[in-house]
């Protein structure tokens, strides 16, 4: 039976096909081991092929719930002249709360953290009340024609927002449907809309509040979004749950992740210490 936890993290793992191999990607996977520097006890809910080898490294940051399925989500990126073009090569399971451990079920915070609108935000939301949900909403903006490439999915379900307590997404996720931030903005109770080095912007109660990141050299983006929601959330706790204190922590800690590369790109303890103090 799985134990008691702090933070329940639901989504697909993904296999990037990457030139020499396959590499550990998705939301879960930056999200993970930052909620582990930050002091928490993960679980974590996905789905991938039962033989999957990159499973293995998820195992040192949380417990682990599998639904198995014929395969991991796999992404590819082609890359041409005319730019980046996006394929989904294969799909997991569709992961619902029936799938949650009955020893996760009383979770305090919970984070969905969809790929490939690998579950229904509503549905999961709804059965946890008392809890503080986040959601990432990236993979719910994601559809993909019968070649796998993927296209933009108009995406708004706004049952689903008001049950959600908070949503992060960047810019660029929404760059082909930009009225979702003024829709959403009137049904979340906190939105925080991210813009790379620029910072970004915290939406509350009916008011914004900009938010800073760093100066610094980076070295790979990617993770960068998952690492600022999953700060954000991991810091709540230490911040009396203020979430204007927790952007700013976020913004910090996401810009700290882009100058390392991979799962190393979570921050340290040392370095969520060093912000939260700055904010306290």
């Amino acid at each position: 039976m799985a134990s008691a936890i702090d933070i329940l993290l639901i989504g697909h793992m993904t296999v990037d096909l990457v030139p020499g191999g396959r590499m550990l990607g998705g939301t879960i996977s930056y999200a993970a081991p930052t909620y582990a520097a930050c002091g928490h006890k993960v679980g974590i809910l996905t789905s991938a092929a039962v033989d999957e080898p990159l499973l293995c490294q998820l195992l040192p940051f949380g417990e682990l719930s599998l639904r198995p399925a014929e395969n991991s989500l796999t992404y590819e990126n082609v890359y041409s002249d005319s730019g980046r073009t996006q394929y989904i090569r294969a799909t997991a399971n569709f992961l619902r709360y029936s799938d949650v451990p009955v020893g996760w079920i009383q979770a305090p915070y919970v984070h969905l953290g969809p790929l490939a609108a690998e579950l229904d935000p509503r549905e999961v939301a709804e059965h946890f009340p008392k809890a503080t949900i986040m959601l990432t909403p990236q993979g719910m903006m994601r559809d993909w024609s019968d070649d796998g490439q993927v296209k933009f999915r108009r995406w708004f379900d706004e049952r689903a927002l008001e049950k959600i307590d908070i949503i992060v997404y960047s810019e660029e996720d929404v760059s082909q449907y930009p009225q979702f931030t003024d829709a959403a903005r009137r049904v979340c109770k906190h939105l925080v809309v991210t813009n790379g080095r620029k910072g970004g912007t915290y939406y509350h109660d009916g008011g914004s509040m900009h938010y800073d990141s760093l100066p610094v050299t980076p070295q790979d983006l990617t993770g960068a979004g998952d690492v600022f929601a999953a700060s954000l959330l991991g810091a709540l706790p230490m911040l009396s749950g203020d979430v204007a204190k927790a952007v700013q922590v976020a913004g910090k800690l996401a810009a700290y992740s882009v100058t390392r590369a991979g799962l190393a790109s979570a921050p340290t303890a040392d370095e969520i210490k060093y912000e939260i103090e700055r904010v306290s």
